[in-house]
This record gives C-alpha cells, structure tokens and sequence, in this order.
C-alpha cells in the first residue's frame, strides 16, 4: 500500500496531496529512511512523522486503503513508548516556557548555588 494513501487513510493528514507533499518535504521517513509518496509499506515498519513541532514514532499495526473513523484509524498503529514519552516531556517544557519559566540545561555551578544561598538567606 502506498505510504501517501496510508497516512491519510489513518488521519494523520486530511487530504492525500496534504499526505504527499509531507512525504516530499522529508517530513515522513520509514525505518529511518527517506521515501516517496509510492513507496509501499507494509505491517511492521517504523514510521518517524514531523508535524509542525512534534516528532511521532509510530508502528504500522494494520493496512487500509479506505479512511474510516478516527476510532478506527487509531487501530492502524502504534505510538512507541519513547514518541509517547518525548512528546509529553515536550509539552511540558512549553507549559514552563509559557508560563516564564526555563528548564535549565546544565546543573548550577558552586558558585551560583552559593549566589542561590545567599538569595535565600536574604528573604527569610
């Protein structure tokens, strides 16, 4: 089944040009390969899905070429747990960001825990 027609039978996309030109644009890869809109996939094969900021990996568990309910869409894969995982520590990062705050990248040096400390003594 082509790979194009899948994506927008399990409702990733909303048209099947949309599907196709996400394809083209790199934005879907298939075992960690970049593929055209005919490339035929089948049960088993890992999908990696950019969409906008986002990054899904999924696993084809069933093929459809007819685009039924979102219910039954979502039989047509599986998210691994690392995509799941990811994704939601993701959402999280915004929420902080959103709200004015920033996940620091690295731990505090001694000497800005020190500068923390001093802060700190200086409130209470």
């Amino acid at each position: 089944m082509r790979i194009d027609k899948w994506l927008w039978a399990a409702r990733f996309y909303k048209t099947r040009s949309k599907a196709k030109a996400a394809v083209v644009g790199g934005k879907v890869h298939v075992n960690g390969n970049r593929v055209k809109p005919s490339h035929e996939i089948q049960m088993g094969d890992l999908l990696e899905l950019s969409r906008g900021i986002t990054k899904e990996e999924i696993v084809v568990t069933r093929l459809s070429e007819r685009r039924e309910s979102a219910t039954l869409a979502q039989q047509l894969y599986l998210e691994t747990d690392e995509s799941i995982d990811r994704r939601s520590e993701a959402v999280a990062a915004r929420r902080m960001e959103r709200a004015g705050l920033q996940v620091p990248k690295l731990k505090p040096t001694k000497q800005a825990r020190r500068e923390l400390l001093k802060l700190k003594q200086k409130e209470g």
